[in-house]
């Protein structure tokens, strides 16, 4: 028997593709711009390993690099596809008071912001990852199994669900500092950081990306099942657990926000 809730939140997704697939060409525009900011990522690690001498990053080859960036971009597509009105939502949602409007409704506070709107465009990260992910392996000589294949979906699942938790965290501030900005930005810029070998940033960097903001577990982590370097045995296999803790505290810091929620009365 199907969820009324479930039915309510796939009629939002079908609603909201229909009306971005009446502009096809806007449509396909985004996806376009995606693709092309994406591959800018990946020009930069190009030349940066086109340098003279430069063979790799501390430890890492350019292709383990390579497979670290595409397997962040999965999650990262993932996360932004539902993320979008996460950014703003200080602004939107608190300052010109559309949160009373998503009170009204008989649904979850939480979900109604996820659903209201999807970034569609994410799915041209999703190729770009992909397509990174595979070009390395092959340059890499990996021979994925199903447990491999299993793992890269489950822990993109799980770093998506981390990236998404961290921004709710921060979006859960909006209702007790109201600013138009917020403080989503300087975080977003953090998570390029998770797109490559934890091992080459500063210690405090690096306890900074596994504690406070955990995105080393977005894609390091999880992508060192595939190689062969020693150290990381233990902390591997966290990213489901870590993407359990922080959904946790995520809804915890989100229902304590609702309750502090006062309308603007607009």
């Amino acid at each position: 028997m199907k969820s009324p809730t479930l039915t309510i939140y796939v009629a939002y997704f079908i609603q909201f593709f229909k009306q971005k697939f009446e502009y096809r060409g806007d449509f396909i525009a985004g996806i376009v711009a995606n693709i092309i900011l994406t591959l800018s990522g990946l020009l930069f690690i190009v030349c940066l390993f086109s340098g003279e001498g430069v063979k790799a990053l501390g430890a890492w080859s350019r292709d383990e690099v390579l497979f670290i960036y595409g397997y962040s971009m999965i999650s990262m597509a993932l996360f932004s596809s539902i993320a979008i009105n996460l950014y703003g939502f200080s602004d939107r949602y608190i300052i010109q008071g559309e949160f009373d409007r998503v009170l009204l409704r008989p649904l979850g506070t939480l979900p109604q912001i996820l659903f209201e709107s999807f970034n569609l465009d994410s799915i041209g990260s999703l190729i770009i990852g992909l397509l990174t992910l595979g070009f390395a392996s092959f340059q890499l000589e990996l021979t994925p199994s199903l447990i491999d294949v299993l793992w890269l979906i489950i822990s993109a699942a799980s770093g998506a669900i981390i990236l998404l938790s961290v921004f709710v965290i921060l979006a859960s501030f909006s209702f007790h500092f109201e600013d138009r900005i917020g403080i989503n930005p300087p975080f977003y810029n953090m998570i390029a950081f998770g797109r490559y070998p934890l091992p080459i940033f500063h210690p405090i960097i690096q306890f900074i990306l596994q504690t406070v903001v955990p995105f080393a577990f977005v894609a390091f982590y999880p992508a060192t099942h595939y190689f062969n370097h020693e150290g990381f045995e233990m902390l591997c296999y966290a990213t489901p657990l870590v993407a359990a803790i922080t959904a946790t505290i995520s809804g915890m810091c989100w229902s304590l926000g609702v309750k502090k929620y006062t309308s603007t009365g607009s």
